[in-house]
């Protein structure tokens, strides 16, 4: 029996239920299947659902379906006074962006998606980027965060998130404000790869603009033994480490410090700790480690569609058993995105090529306010489609909690540094 192809699966919102199968019950590759009897605006995910990004791909498929479950609860989509629902199709990357490329293609050659909706990584979305230039089909990216995305002025590419060059460098500002003794040395580890390497950038050049000095700037591979790295960090004893990374080199640093005895002043890390999975993981010694998000359920901003985002959180831990984190969220929040778009394009589906690149248009003129905060993208500079609208904030995990530390006037607690020996 010839092995199943798991890289493509399709789960339809319809009547509540949700149904997976795979793409050999599809009909033959590259050939548009018929449309489902009820209309349907067809969106195609592409993500991480296997492979060594798998904790991050669930946080974007969570997301994205948090929306289409929320709208099609609403009756789904409105344009010009009526109501559709939405299908959800997904393409898994299994963490390659080669791989994502495939399944973009099946998506939209295959199911005949109207809509993309982007990768957890950014190395999967510059991929899958010349994907949606050559079908003319749009995407909205709830994760990307490599400023490398939005340099490429992806005509038909939208990101929610902005880009770790914007947040990574002024977060090294926020912390060196808060630590007392001030902090005057920092050590940057990133991994070679889109977004890692991006956030270390950002990292190294936020540190001179807050007057820290880079005492070293090592680039690893994404697996691997960090010891000799640690060790090295270790001897020239920075006032803080700063890791630009995925979840897996993010619990390896904390493992391998302590494994060395080594605690250092402050541990910042861009993206990682608000995923319940890393504390989990790590248990108390978590504790003290900083982040830098983009959105808390304790902001005050709201919409129609998920209340305020307070309401959000509470809906996404009854579904999904924890606190939703900045990515779930902008992913969620890419889904208010399209359906505004839609709302103003007026078209109803099934879309013809023509309406999807005026879907993009639409698209590009968002200026919305909602649960995740203001969503404009950007129309020109090295940011191009970018959301750059939202304010970074500095978090710490404290007692198993994610808390914000700063800046003072977004802070729910003090921030612990130095950081206690490891016990």
């Amino acid at each position: 029996m010839a092995p199943i192809d798991r890289s493509f699966s399709r789960r339809r919102f319809l009547g509540g239920s949700a149904i997976a199968i795979t793409a050999s019950a599809l009909g033959t590759p590259f050939v548009r299947t018929a449309r489902a009897q009820a209309a349907t605006f067809k969106a195609g995910v592409i993500t991480s659902l296997s492979g060594e990004n798998i904790l991050g791909g669930n946080l974007t498929k969570q997301g994205y379906d948090l929306w289409a479950d929320a709208i099609n609860a609403k009756g789904g989509v409105e344009v010009a006074g009526d109501r559709f629902k939405v299908e959800m199709f997904y393409g898994d990357d299994q963490s390659s962006p080669a791989t994502g490329a495939d399944a973009a293609e099946r998506l939209i050659v295959q199911s005949g998606v109207d809509v993309l909706f982007g990768p957890y990584t950014s190395g999967s979305t510059i991929a899958v980027q010349p994907i949606c230039q050559k079908y003319q089909v749009p995407m909205i990216s709830g994760s990307a965060e490599s400023p490398n995305v939005w340099k490429a002025k992806p005509e038909f590419n939208f990101g929610i998130i902005p880009a770790v060059d914007t947040t990574s460098g002024l977060s090294l500002g926020v912390l060196a404000k808060l630590s007392k003794p001030a902090a005057k040395t920092v050590a940057v580890i990133s991994v070679n790869e889109p977004f890692s390497k991006e956030t270390g950038e950002g990292f190294r050049g936020g540190a001179k603009a807050a007057g820290l000095e880079v005492v070293t700037y090592e680039l690893v591979p994404p697996e691997g033994d960090l010891t000799p790295v640690i060790s090295k960090i270790a001897a020239l004893n920075p006032d803080v480490i700063a890791v630009g990374g995925h979840e897996e080199v993010l619990l390896n640093v904390v493992k391998t410090s302590k494994s060395l005895n080594y605690r250092p002043k402050a541990l910042i890390m861009h993206y990682g700790i608000t995923n319940p999975a890393f504390a989990q993981a790590l248990g108390a010694d978590a504790d003290g480690t900083t982040g830098v998000v983009v959105w808390l359920p304790t902001v005050s901003y709201k919409d129609d569609v998920f209340g305020t985002a307070k309401d959000f959180a509470q809906m996404a831990q009854k579904k999904l058993g924890g606190e939703p984190d900045y990515t779930a969220a902008a992913c969620a929040a890419s889904g208010l995105v399209l359906g505004d778009a839609l709302k103003r394009l007026g078209k109803k589906p099934a879309l013809t090529p023509e309406n999807r690149v005026a879907l993009k248009d639409a698209i590009a003129e968002t200026d919305i306010q909602t649960f995740y905060g203001p969503i404009k993208f950007e129309k020109e500079g090295p940011h191009y489609h970018d959301n750059i609208q939202p304010v970074p904030v500095l978090v710490q995990i404290q007692g198993g909690k994610t808390v914000a530390v700063g800046p003072k006037e977004a802070a729910a607690a003090d921030y612990i540094y130095p950081l206690p020996a490891w016990k």
